[in-house]
């Protein structure tokens, strides 16, 4: 074979970035650190070339690496796709070199068919489980791979939540899951013309070629453009062993920081769902618990996270982002990488790495990215008409920074009225990575369910926009742009004011300030000016 296009997590390390991306360099790297990490394989960022220039195909090569990888995976793991004694269940997701939170695919529970799905609900004497993971699968492949719509999917959740007198999909029995997963099929049947997919192989080159094009989606130009990420890098792909948080009481998914992406203060933060899968924590679908809630809840674990997050930090020298898996009370460790932070995090985060000895003085200036710095200027609410307004809502601080402006609904809207001269405020029952052209047109973000870690939170921070999110006080009527918040019905147009740094949401117009620039700045371009090379002059002509 001329090329290598498919390397084992054990085969990689950090320093294969360029051809493994972000993720499974980093994957590669904790799987050396021995950490406990799901095991499996990546398809490099060549492979994603070549299929775009083999006119969006994966060729014979690179297709017979594949195949050979997944007998590499199933003897790694003692599993085997399809098998009806010891199923295998992976995970697909892209992987980019450059860090692109949420802009591309990812396809959970691959693998299943209505045979395996009998099997490890006998085998696992959890047949709710069993059935939660294929209505999952069948949805986000029809979705992500056959570009069905996850609306009509959630029609079918809702209507069945209705029906059933229940509020969560968590409160859905086993028997409600089996009887969606049918419905499911029957829509994707419909949609599509053809039977749900079961052979597991056939599933899997599908999720492939989905992340492939995933590269090319609206969502994720918008994202390269703004962020100088070359169209030619591609991304790679990561198949990964699943592990489970949907088990039940004694599973859990959750995203962590070694330090507040918000201040950057040096504490862990983070967020946290039981009975849960990852999705389920990103999505804002469900309102998480902190972090720190799992000390009480599974101190053993708990203890060995916090360890694992010491390890990485000062392996990588720098403020970590990390997802994680616990199945039934077994850590897994399914990511890391350098966190998204705000410009006012970034710059005290480098100050004091460079204090506690991790990086120096020139390492901490190359850590800042210059065009986030001129968040730091952006207004802040007049602190005298602060003090005669009063809180409507307290929600979360996910993004600092403060905005004013009229209410919109849709991504859409923020767009057109943005370019119709007006200041938004976008308003969603949670933000979607379609969403993001929107959210660069608002003025800041309000969402009412969500986290410091779901999509609304993670997209806001890294584009310096003001966000709170999980504001549960709304009771949201997006079919016909309103909402109602203590006691009064906001519409389309209203005025909203939200403040990103305390989670304080406000009626109406608040007057801002121009923000002021001190501490952590001075000292990074104090240290820029030392290590300068460029000198810039300039005369007046006459």
């Amino acid at each position: 074979m001329s090329k290598k296009y498919v390397y084992l997590f054990r085969e990689g390390n950090a320093s294969m970035r360029n051809l493994l991306g972000g993720k499974g360099a980093n994957l590669a790297e904790m799987t050396n650190l021995g950490l406990p990490v799901p095991q499996g394989f990546t398809i490099t960022t060549e492979a994603c070339t070549q299929y775009y220039e083999d006119g969006r195909q994966i060729n014979d090569e690179i297709m017979a690496e594949i195949m050979e990888y997944i007998g590499k995976m199933e003897e790694i793991t003692g599993k085997k796709f399809g098998d009806l004694e010891n199923p295998l269940l992976v995970s697909v997701r892209s992987g980019a070199r450059a860090s692109m939170p949420g802009m591309m695919d990812t396809i959970l529970n691959l693998g299943l068919n209505e045979e395996v799905v009998n099997v490890i609900a006998k085998k696992s004497g959890n047949e709710r489980w069993a059935w939660d993971c294929y209505r999952r699968f069948i949805q986000m492949y029809s979705d992500v791979v056959m570009e069905v719509g996850k609306k009509y999917f959630e029609q079918l959740i809702d209507k069945m939540k209705e029906e059933k007198g229940v509020t969560q999909d968590i409160e859905l029995t086993a028997a409600d899951l089996r009887e969606l997963a049918s419905q499911f099929k029957a829509e994707y049947k419909a949609k599509i013309g053809v039977d749900f997919p079961t052979d597991p192989k056939e599933q899997l080159m599908g999720a492939i070629k989905a992340v492939f094009r995933s590269w090319d989606n609206p969502r994720a130009n918008v994202y390269r453009r703004d962020n100088d990420i070359p169209y030619s890098w591609g991304t790679a792909v990561n198949v990964q062993m699943m592990a489970f948080g949907n088990m039940g009481e004694t599973s859990g998914t959750g995203v962590a920081f070694t330090r507040d992406p918000a201040t950057g203060e040096k504490k862990l933060m983070g967020e946290f769902l039981m009975n849960a899968q990852g999705e389920d924590v990103v999505a804002g679908v469900r309102t998480p618990m902190p972090i720190s809630k799992m000390a009480e809840i599974m101190p053993e674990v708990y203890e060995q996270f916090v360890g694992i997050c010491h390890t990485l930090e000062n392996h990588y020298h720098d403020m970590q982002d990390m997802e994680f898996t616990i199945e039934d009370r077994k850590l897994y460790m399914l990511q890391t990488r350098n966190g998204k932070r705000t410009a006012k995090a970034a710059l005290k985060i480098a100050c004091d790495l460079v204090d506690e000895g991790m990086i120096t003085k020139e390492q901490a200036v190359s850590m800042i990215d210059p065009r986030n710095l001129d968040t730091l200027l952006h207004p802040q609410f007049d602190p005298k008409a602060l003090k005669a307004a009063k809180p409507v809502a307290k929600a979360l601080a996910a993004s600092p920074g403060a905005a004013c402006g009229q209410i919109v609904f849709s991504a859409e809207d923020a767009k057109a009225w943005k370019a119709a001269g007006k200041k938004v405020v976008l308003v969603r029952l949670e933000t979607s990575p379609e969403d993001i052209e929107g959210m660069k047109a608002a003025q800041g973000i309000l969402t009412v369910r969500g986290g410091m870690t779901s999509h609304a939170a993670v997209v806001a921070r890294g584009m310096g926009t003001c966000c709170v999110s999980g504001c549960s006080a709304i009771a949201m009527d997006e079919e016909n742009k309103k909402f109602v918040l203590a006691g009064k019905t906001y519409h389309e147009g209203d005025y909203l004011s939200i403040d990103g740094s305390t989670g304080n949401v406000y009626d109406g117009k608040i007057d801002t300030v121009d923000a002021a620039i001190v501490g952590e700045f001075g000292r990074i371009m104090a240290w820029a000016d030392e290590f300068r090379k460029l000198q810039v002059r300039t005369c007046r002509q006459i």
